[in-house]
C-alpha cells in the first residue's frame, strides 16, 4: 500500500533539478519535505502529483507504476504556498467542485464542504467570491478543497505561509490528524525547522535536489548523517569550524590547541569539520573546557523571552541563543564560546564521523 519514489531524477536541460531520490509513504503518514528555497521541494511535489515526468526512475503506489500516468487518473490533491481558486465560483462551490466532479450526492457534497468550512474557519463566507476574501481565506478555501477531495495523496506546499499565526498553530495540529482519518500520505513542504518539528510524523531533508536524509522527525533533527542535512534542520544557521586532529588534541587554524573530546575521540588524525547549533554557545565569559573566541556582536535578534547573538569572530559569523533579553549593539566585543563535546563531527567530505571512526551514510 506504499507510495514509492525508486531513484527518480528530473533535469531541465543541463540542470539538474531532483537527484536521485527514492523514498516509501506509507497510508495515513505525515511527511515533511524540509529544505530552503530551491532545494526541490516543490519540483518533487509535482513530480508525485504526475503534474511533471521524471527523466529517470519511477514512482508507484501499491504496487502500480504511475511514472507515466496523467494526473486526472491519480487520487491526488496539491495546495501550493500561493494559493489557486475558481475567481467566478463562490467559497461554497470551490470547495465542493471536486465532489460535483466525483459526482458525489448533494447530501455527501453538503455534509464534507460543512465539516471543512467549520474547520478552516469559512463558514460566514460561503457565499462570496475569492475576490472578496483576504489572501489569508483564499489559501483557506485552497486547504478545505484538498481536505473535502479525500485524495490517497495529499501534497501541502507551504500551506500555511499566508494566516495568521493562531491559525498556524491551530491547523498545524488538526490538518495531520484529519488527513490521517481518512488513511490519505500527507507530504508537507516547509522551509522553517520549527515548524517540522511542531508537525513530527517522517521528515525528509533536501539540499540542492538531493535527498540528505528522512527518518522519524526528532531522529532527523538530533542526529543528523551529514553535514547538509544538519544545515537543513538548523535555524539559526549551523555553526561550523574546520579543525585539525593531532593525537589527543584538535588544532584550529590560527594554532590554538584544545583536548579533541566527544566525538572526535578515538577518530583518526586528520581534517575534520565541526557543526555546533545555537544552543549548544554561551556569550560572555569563558567556561572551563569550552572554545573561546572573541568576536564583535554583528546583530541581536530578540525572539520572547531569548536572544540570537550573531558574532562575527575570526572563524566565520556564528550565532548563539542566550536566555533572556539583552541590549547587545552592533559592534560590540565579546567572547563566544561552545563545547566541543556537543559538536556534531564531520569528514571533509561532509560524512558524520563517529567515535568508532566510521562515516555514516546518508
Amino acid at each position: 500500500m506504499s507510495f514509492v519514489l525508486d531513484r527518480v531524477g528530473y533535469k531541465v536541460g543541463a540542470e539538474t533539478l531532483i537527484d536521485d531520490v527514492s523514498l516509501r509513504l506509507e497510508p495515513g503518514s505525515m511527511n515533511v519535505l524540509l529544505g530552503p528555497t530551491l532545494s526541490g521541494k516543490t519540483t518533487l511535489m509535482r513530480l508525485m502529483a504526475g503534474l511533471d515526468r521524471p527523466t529517470s526512475g519511477r514512482l508507484s503506489d501499491d504496487g502500480v507504476d504511475l511514472t507515466g500516468m496523467p494526473v486526472r487518473r491519480r487520487s491526488v490533491a496539491m495546495v501550493y504556498q500561493q494559493f489557486v481558486n475558481y475567481p467566478t465560483l463562490s467559497v461554497y462551490e470551490n470547495i465542493a467542485s471536486p465532489l460535483r466532479v466525483q459526482g458525489l450526492p448533494k447530501a455527501e457534497i453538503e455534509a464534507r464542504v460543512a465539516r471543512a468550512a467549520k474547520l478552516l474557519r469559512l463558514e460566514p463566507m460561503l457565499s462570496r467570491t475569492p475576490a472578496q476574501l483576504s489572501g489569508g481565506q483564499q489559501q483557506r478555501t485552497a486547504i478545505a478543497r484538498a481536505l473535502v477531495k479525500q485524495a490517497r495523496l495529499v501534497l501541502l506546499d507551504e500551506p500555511l505561509a499566508n494566516l495568521d499565526y493562531k491559525l498556524r498553530e491551530e491547523l498545524r495540529e488538526e490538518l495531520p490528524r484529519l488527513f490521517a482519518e481518512t488513511g490519505a500520505i500527507l507530504v508537507y513542504a516547509t522551509t522553517e525547522p520549527t515548524e517540522a518539528l511542531l508537525l513530527r510524523g517522517q521528515t525528509a531533508t533536501l539540499w540542492e535536489g538531493r535527498l540528505t536524509q528522512v527518518g522519524p522527525t526528532a531522529t532527523t533533527y538530533r542526529d543528523p548523517e551529514t553535514i547538509d542535512a544538519a544545515r537543513v534542520f538548523s535555524d539559526p544557521p549551523l555553526n561550523e569550524l574546520v579543525v585539525t586532529k593531532a593525537g589527543a588534541m584538535m588544532v584550529l587554524s590560527d594554532g590554538r590547541k584544545l583536548p579533541a573530546d566527544g566525538a572526535l575521540q578515538g577518530l583518526p588524525d586528520g581534517a575534520y569539520r565541526l557543526g555546533f547549533r545555537a544552543d549548544a554557545v554561551t556569550i560572555g565569559a569563558a567556561r572551563a573546557g569550552q572554545l573561546s573566541v572573541p568576536g564583535r556582536v554583528a546583530v541581536a535578534e530578540i525572539s520572547g523571552s531569548e536572544s540570537f547573538v550573531h558574532v562575527d569572530t575570526g572563524f566565520g559569523t556564528w550565532v548563539g541563543l542566550v536566555e533572556g533579553v539583552h541590549e547587545w549593539q552592533p559592534g560590540d566585543a565579546t567572547e563566544i564560546q561552545f563545547d566541543p563535546a556537543r559538536a556534531y563531527v564531520f569528514d571533509t567530505a561532509g560524512r558524520r564521523m563517529r567515535a568508532t571512526g566510521l562515516a555514516a551514510t546518508a
